[in-house]
């Protein structure tokens, strides 16, 4: 009676098929070198391409990196002989290697401190980046944090990891997907499963929490309902503080903020009450908690926002570029530090670093351009808001082109980015004027209707490329022109001469701008 379950089949891409094929002759090579050796030091080698790359395959998702396991020798011996294997010219001839089929060795050494326990060797090879680790064992106690890690089986490789769909291998040697804890029933049914009981996965490896709120999201799966009941458990939040470096969760919430789904990410980070073990400075004892009951208006604000891309929508003037995405999704996740009083000056005349910058800085350890953009938004909020209301009840000034030009202008310098300041604007603009009364859709609509009128003015005016105009003077110029030397006044002066090109679009001769400061002199302090 034939099987009503088939094991799956793996199809490999012709470049997948030429490494499993060269991978297994350097396995042959190197064992018919070492067994021969008397007593044998080791099992034969066995070779599986695990995790990720088989889950994605199974799932029709292409995929170019592979990690590949061996059960009887460490990834980074195995690339040594790997590569003097491809140095005979017999062997890359046999292989139909090029020049650039085998890359350089690049081992990522152990770090437990940073929940690294053992080194990866990375090498390209025909054309895929593939990592090389032997099968292992991790066994945690309550003395350390870190696991003990010895070499496994494949069995105990596949229990130690984060979910049950990344515990597939595809077994070189045999052809064949093996399954050692359920991974292909919870493929089929969209399940996200831990191996193990899922608070101790939890309270050994607290990222674990946040590698299942990722691949949830990116795959469309849903968690098993056993793990979240404990993935927000105070211990293992308590775990993901102090034990995780925040290297590492940064590594995880970029994935997620860059993905195609990062609301679901959001939604499952409010959800299951994770968001103050990551948005937070974990070594500063009084770091504020804001409130998060609004902050979903947040977030599924900007996903109905980056749904209407048409020309001229809010996402299609504010958000630009890939880049531009990934960091307007990291600036939702802090748009409930906005209702919180700043911290005291740091000393007189020096503010102190806004509290969402320090929750994205410490927190996921955001990189410097994107804390410039957040500590920005934080700070111009206010005069962003004034322009929207200028132009939302018609007030005088709201047809001055260089007022408008000018202050984006000053946006952009102080930080970057003016686009996204303005997007962080609309979305606290919702959270606070939507969430707190629980406003419903037409309510929301109203308000970014406001916020599209002010885009649409910016547009009319032509100052959203307002900072890259050039300048019709420089200092030399105007020193020149007023036969004075360059001093403290040429920075003001310029920005009046930028000033009157705002109010003269198109005009290309600078004389005007010269004596627009010209007539300005003595306010200019120009001797």
């Amino acid at each position: 009676m034939a099987n009503p379950n088939p094991p799956p089949t793996i199809t490999l891409t012709p470049r997948e098929e030429q490494l499993k094929t060269l991978l297994l002759s350097a396995a042959k090579f190197i064992d018919n070198h070492d067994l021969a050796t008397s007593p044998p030091p080791r099992d034969p080698l066995v070779l599986r391409w695990a995790g990720g790359w088989v889950r994605d395959k199974l799932l029709g998702t292409p995929s170019h990196d592979i990690d590949t396991a061996i059960n009887a020798m460490t990834g980074e011996a195995f690339v040594d002989r790997l590569r003097d294997y491809c140095d005979v010219p017999a062997h890359r001839d046999r292989h139909g290697l090029l020049p650039d089929d085998v890359g350089r060795l690049h081992t990522v050494p152990r770090n437990p401190d940073k929940s690294k326990h053992l080194a990866t060797s990375t090498i390209r090879l025909c054309g895929l980046d593939v990592d090389f680790v032997n099968l292992r064992r991790e066994t945690y106690t309550e003395e350390s944090r870190n696991p003990v890690v010895e070499f496994g089986t494949a069995e105990e490789d596949a229990l130690r990891r984060d979910a049950s769909v990344n515990a597939l291998f595809y077994n070189l040697g045999t052809d064949q997907v093996e399954d050692f804890v359920g991974g292909l029933a919870d493929l089929e049914a969209g399940l996200i499963r831990t191996p193990l009981e899922p608070l101790q996965t939890f309270l050994d490896d607290p990222l674990r929490v946040l590698r299942l709120v990722r691949f949830a999201s990116r795959l469309g799966f849903r968690i098993d309902g056993e793990a979240e009941r404990v993935m927000g458990d105070e211990r293992v939040l308590g775990n993901l503080k102090v034990k995780i470096s925040r290297e590492r969760i940064g590594v995880e919430l970029e994935k997620m903020m860059k993905g195609k789904r990062p609301v679901e990410s959001l939604r499952l980070l409010d959800r299951l009450g994770l968001y103050h073990a990551v948005f937070t400075d974990p070594e500063r004892a009084n770091m504020p908690r804001p409130d998060t009951a609004t902050w979903r208006t947040a977030y599924e604000c900007l996903e109905q926002l980056e749904a209407n891309k048409t020309p001229g929508s809010i996402y299609d003037l504010l958000v630009t570029s890939e880049e531009a995405r990934y960091y307007a999704w990291s600036l939702a996740t802090l748009t409930p530090w906005e209702q919180l009083p700043d911290d005291p000056p740091v000393k007189p005349g020096k503010a102190a670093l806004p509290l969402p910058t320090q929750a994205a800085r410490e927190g996921f350890k955001a990189p410097n351009k994107l804390c410039d953009v957040i500590t920005a938004a934080h700070r111009h909020r206010p005069s962003i808001l004034g322009f929207r209301d200028m132009v939302r009840e018609n007030r005088p000034g709201v047809n001055e082109r260089d007022r408008f030009g000018m202050a984006i202008r000053e946006w952009d310098a102080r930080g970057g980015n003016w686009r996204l300041q303005v997007l962080f604007a609309i979305l606290v603009d919702v959270q606070e004027q939507i969430g707190a009364s629980k406003g419903g859709a037409s309510a929301q609509e109203a308000v970014l209707a406001q916020w599209q009128r002010l885009l649409d003015h910016l547009v009319e005016l032509d100052v959203m490329d307002a900072p890259t105009i050039k300048r019709l003077v420089d200092g030399k110029i105007l020193a020149k022109a007023l036969g004075v030397n360059p001093g403290r006044w040429t920075g003001p002066a310029l920005e009046v001469a930028l000033a009157w090109q705002f109010r003269n679009p198109g005009v290309e001769d600078p004389t005007g701008a010269i004596e627009e400061v010209r007539r300005r002199r003595e306010e200019l302090g120009i001797n």
